[in-house]
């Protein structure tokens, strides 16, 4: 009951915010070159997740611009997982991201024109040409988030890794960043509108750089990497 009662309270305060950010943020990807653009990013992913009465906190610290592009990679279990990401990252970085959210009004055009890649999963062929667009990118220096698991948890576990990702890195020779989101499964569930307030936590692993993973098959890789995201989640590293 209390969790309901919170969420109609806190949906229409979420919106009220939620929208007139969305023409700051266009705004700002009109009159400013995307290198500057995380000055903009960063409070508003805050926010996002603040107004949906989340606190945000971080452990350990990702790594410095000068040694990418990365391949940030995490454990998708939640709404609010790009903008924990992205509150505390303190560069330009864009993502791979479901096709389905383009779709919204207003909000799939701001981020395309961000540089967000759309992804059908469905389809393997257009799939493949969505990684080869994120390839293209980050041989030019940009960094990217990007899901292993192609959709969100919905039972709190990290579930099977998809190979594209790693198809990904290992053409590009990105350094791969593991990411183990905390706290957001229970903030906001797929299959349930309410939200519970409560405190998120971004754990940054260790860098995997290419030269690490540069005789593993691409299976090997999704395996290493997901059991880096699931020693980080249980806190063990």
């Amino acid at each position: 009951m209390l969790k309901t009662f919170f969420s109609i309270i806190i949906w229409p305060i979420w919106y009220a915010f939620f929208i007139p950010s969305l023409l700051l943020l266009f705004i700002a990807i009109l009159i400013f070159p995307k290198k500057l653009l995380h000055y903009f990013v960063r409070p508003i992913c805050w926010m996002y997740c603040f107004f949906a009465g989340q606190w945000l906190r971080k452990i350990n610290n990702p790594p410095k611009k000068d040694g990418g592009p990365y391949l940030y990679m995490f454990n998708h279990v939640s709404m609010f997982d790009q903008f924990m990401i992205g509150a505390f990252i303190p560069y330009y970085i864009t993502a791979v991201a479901a096709i389905e959210i383009f779709k919204y009004p207003i909000f799939g055009f701001i981020i395309k024109k961000y540089g967000v890649i759309p992804i059908i999963r469905q389809k393997i062929r257009k799939a493949i040409g969505s990684l080869n667009l994120a390839e293209e990118a980050i041989k030019n220096g940009i960094s990217f988030l990007i899901s292993p698991e192609g959709t969100r948890t919905s039972n709190g576990e990290i579930g099977s890794f998809k190979k594209g990702p790693f198809h990904l890195a290992k053409n590009t020779n990105a350094t791969i960043v593991p990411l183990a989101l905390k706290g957001g499964f229970k903030a906001k569930k797929k299959s349930d509108w309410r939200v519970q307030p409560g405190i998120l936590t971004v754990v940054f692993g260790e860098p995997i750089e290419s030269s690490q993973f540069a005789t593993l098959s691409v299976k090997d890789l999704g395996e290493l990497v997901r059991n880096r995201i699931f020693e980080l989640k249980k806190g063990s590293l």
